[in-house]
């Protein structure tokens, strides 16, 4: 055999031993796959993977979220059952009076509004509903067995409780709402829940709701408002001589009451549509300061709003309802009553004939 013979034979044993090498590589790996051991990684790895795909699909949100129909049934299965007890136990009181519902724990009560101009002397301020007196409350209402006044009244009661205005805005203007204090109108009464002294009377906390779509919620006193306490008025399609353009939307005080008035330091707040204004044309917002029997007195801060929504601070002092004047232009039957803060020069003017009895009108009456 010559030399090129052997290389020949020497490549073709060379090849034929790596063929053989590879089967046994093979065949090792295939010994390994079946182990028993790679047998239970392999599962153990399938199991944790269908475990994370049930879980996640337990967790969808759509899974455990009720539907709107199974909501609204359940709503509605509480309330009719709630009106079914309520029925049992409601009671109807005399013609007159005011109405008192006393639940759990809360009380309130709240008085009404005067809403015309007066030119004549100053007077001293009575709360508007200082007559008014406190009952049970009756049941009626929306042709709804569910709306009674109870309900009502604790339907609002932990909103008011929590002073949640957004909350509140919106209850106010139900229609259950408004047609419970627009059945108000000229009785005298209010409907209310709360704390009761052993007399029958708003002592402690609760919720009052007046004609007018007025309510109240603080503290109480032998049947007047006194300590604490948060005043509402909606002008709910409501146009009148002092809103005639519908621009005040909804006037609140929160703060120390006595003798069923503001008295102390409190914080008047009209809500404000500038859709309904002239762009330069201001408008007071809030007043923060001291009030004596509903009117202002002592140093106020107030702030108002214009057409485009800009926001100036102004400086005032007041004694029980009369401006003392920062410029008497009594010559065109005006004086200025408010400075502003970053430009003092710059004053609101008031009729002359105005600067008396000035505060939080609507809560009391003259007599």
């Amino acid at each position: 055999m010559n030399l090129m013979e052997r290389n020949h034979n020497t490549d073709e044993d060379y090849e034929e031993e790596l063929r053989e090498e590879e089967k046994e590589r093979g065949a090792k790996r295939e010994d390994w796959l079946h182990k028993p051991f790679m047998t239970s990684v392999l599962l153990g790895i399938i199991a944790v993977l269908l475990l994370v795909i049930i879980v996640l699909l337990l967790m969808r949100p759509d899974r455990s979220r009720p539907t709107q129909a199974d909501v609204e049934t359940d709503s509605q299965q509480s309330i009719t059952d709630y009106a079914k007890e309520q029925q049992k136990n409601d009671y109807v009181p005399e013609t007159g009076g005011a109405v008192v519902i006393a639940p759990p724990d809360i009380t309130a009560a709240q008085s009404e509004d005067e809403e015309e101009d007066s030119d004549e002397e100053p007077i001293d301020p009575v709360a508007e509903d200082s007559d008014k007196t406190a009952v049970v409350v009756d049941v009626e209402d929306e042709n709804d067995i569910s709306y009674t006044k109870e309900y009502i009244l604790n339907e609002a009661l932990p909103y008011f409780a929590d002073n949640n205005q957004a909350a509140i805005w919106d209850l106010a203007h139900l229609r259950r709402y408004v047609k419970l204090s627009a059945g108000l109108k000229g009785t005298g009464s209010y409907y209310y829940t709360g704390d009761v002294n052993g007399s029958g009377k708003p002592d402690g906390k609760g919720l009052a709701i007046y004609e007018d779509n007025s309510y109240y919620y603080g503290d109480w006193t032998d049947g007047t408002r006194s300590g604490e306490g948060r005043w509402f008025r909606f002008y709910i399609s409501e146009k009148s001589k002092r809103n005639a353009m519908g621009k005040y939307m909804s006037h609140s005080y929160a703060g120390a009451w006595a003798n069923d008035l503001p008295n102390g330091q409190g914080a008047e707040h009209y809500d404000v549509d500038t859709s309904k204004m002239k762009a330069d044309e201001r408008l007071i917002q809030n007043v923060v300061g001291g009030f004596v029997d509903g009117l202002y007195d002592g140093e106020l801060y107030g702030y108002t709003i214009n057409g485009r929504s800009t926001v100036e601070e102004w400086d005032a002092v007041a004694n029980r309802g009369t401006f003392e004047l920062w410029r008497d232009i009594s010559a065109i039957g005006e004086c200025s009553v408010w400075r502003n803060k970053e430009e003092p020069t710059l004053c609101l003017d008031i009729d002359k004939s105005e600067n008396k009895n000035q505060g939080i009108w609507e809560l009391w009456k003259k007599e």
